[in-house]
């Protein structure tokens, strides 16, 4: 069994939650999917894709594993019901969140933006799929209201770090007028036609109440590092990178 290599990410302070961001190597799975695709949803072999999904979570030391039809909307949803990482995930959205140790909330990209959210006890944990769709209706920042809403907590409370993704240099635009709501112009360069999706996500972050201090990024482009991610923008056929977070 192949070990697929990840970055693994401690929120300071936090010392019983924990992130890693999959890359795409260390996994069975054969071109264009090589090596460490997580998705079932791409066209790779799916026994390929289940035992690089079970790999993972055992060397993580998942019990269980949360997962969703990813469709760009605002979908947020609380304490879903877990599933195994052999399954096909069946659930609508685009985040959810959870209270219980050993359950991996597991977000799919290839090249949009994950964040992963952690109260600063420790007490919950949120993760969230954001596309420049989500950037557009703030995602990020409306999902911010409904977790500290949900759990009774402040912004103030919670810390973030949005994982590897399409970085500004390479984030085109060329329909940005009609791609984005108005209110974005500020992070739309119209020389290049390219927009700050990261800076976009930290000010609706902070915008939301967070402390920009709580707010992290792990500033590695998926489209850039061809040998270490997936890249959807570099070619369409590809397989997908996970971002996973969890309370130990």
């Amino acid at each position: 069994m192949s070990k697929i290599e990840y970055i693994p990410f401690v929120f300071p302070g936090i010392e019983n939650v924990s992130c890693a961001f999959t890359t795409r190597m260390g996994g069975v799975c054969e071109p264009p999917f090589d090596q460490g695709n997580i998705s079932f949803d791409v066209g790779d072999d799916p026994y390929a894709v289940r035992a690089n999904r079970t790999a993972l979570a055992a060397s993580l030391g998942l019990s269980h594993w949360h997962e969703c039809m990813q469709v760009h909307g605002d979908i947020l949803h609380f304490e879903p019901k877990p599933q195994s990482a052999e399954e096909v995930a069946e659930l609508e959205g685009d985040g959810f969140t959870t209270a219980l140790r050993g359950h991996g909330l597991v977000i799919k990209t290839a090249d949009c933006q994950p964040i992963l959210i952690a109260h600063k006890n420790g007490d919950f944990i949120a993760a969230l799929h954001n596309g420049w769709r989500g950037n557009s209706i703030n995602y990020p920042g409306k999902s911010v209201a409904r977790i500290c809403d949900h759990y009774g907590c402040s912004p103030k409370d919670l810390l973030a770090v949005r994982g590897p993704s399409l970085s500004p240099a390479l984030s085109e635009f060329v329909n940005f007028s009609s791609d984005f709501e108005p209110g974005h112009d500020s992070y739309f360069d119209d020389e290049t036609k390219t927009v700050d999706l990261w800076k976009l996500t930290h000010d609706q972050l902070a915008g939301a109440g967070l402390k920009p201090r709580n707010i992290f990024g792990i500033d590695m482009c998926t489209y850039c590092m061809n040998e270490t991610f997936f890249s959807y923008r570099r070619k369409k056929k590809s397989g997908r990178q996970v971002s996973v977070i969890w309370i130990k």
